[in-house]
């Protein structure tokens, strides 16, 4: 299963009222294991960064002027996630942005059923407990001291440390799918034990195997166990 840890940086709380999105994190699990695969793109929001933002995320006009508009990366942002699930934190906040903007490009708008919402998840666990993304690094001891700013990309790796934690542990494969040599294999490949360097030793004894012998004579010619 393909699900895609996903993070949006803003100018503010509303597109409607003229915000926009300035970044995009998203970070790719199979199997709720991490693949490598990642998509990350500053954006030029179009309007004047406001101070309150630009003391959240530290992006300011200077840096985000050169970077390209959503209008040219939208249908690569598309492409990357895809069909898959999108698990995102506060996910009413992300989809309300990223669908602003996809329909101001006349881009199809992502569905609501397509999304996961940790703070939802995390609010059934833990009724009346904190959850924010801090709050749940704290409770799950995950290590969020290089979160001074807000980043898309860095955000979604820790969010997707905390989802592997709110549905039931880091790994909960076992790490089997991320094993590699020695019977192991590469992420998203289904995994078979290796060989045994050398057989078991028998546990059945001499006279369990003769009572055995003796039950199976007794079956006729059609019994199963004496079936190639």
């Amino acid at each position: 299963m393909r699900e895609i840890v996903l993070d949006t940086e803003t100018t503010g709380f509303d597109p409607e009222t003229g915000d926009r999105i300035v970044e995009i994190g998203a970070v790719e699990l199979m199997g709720h294991m991490a693949t490598g695969k990642t998509y990350h793109q500053y954006i030029n929001p179009e309007r004047a960064m406001p101070e309150e933002a630009f003391q959240v995320h530290g992006l300011g006009d200077e840096f985000l002027r050169d970077k390209p508009k959503f209008a040219e990366v939208g249908q690569a942002f598309l492409d990357f996630i895809g069909d898959a699930k999108l698990v995102i934190h506060n996910a009413a906040f992300d989809i309300k942005f990223l669908n602003a903007e996809l329909g101001w490009m006349g881009l199809p708008k992502i569905p609501w059923e397509q999304a996961i919402d940790t703070l939802e998840i995390a609010r059934k666990r833990f009724p009346g407990s904190p959850a924010s993304l801090d709050a749940l690094c704290r409770r799950f001891a995950i290590d969020n001291s290089s979160r001074t700013l807000h980043g898309a990309l860095l955000d979604s790796e820790i969010l997707a440390e905390v989802y592997l934690e709110l549905i039931g542990g880091r790994q909960p494969d076992f790490g089997l799918q991320s094993m590699s040599g020695a019977g192991g294999t590469e992420a998203g490949e289904a995994w078979t034990p290796p060989p045994r360097p050398s057989p078991l030793e028998p546990r059945l004894s001499e006279k369990e195997a003769a009572a055995h012998a003796e039950f199976v004579s007794k079956l006729g010619d059609s019994a199963l166990w004496l079936k190639s």
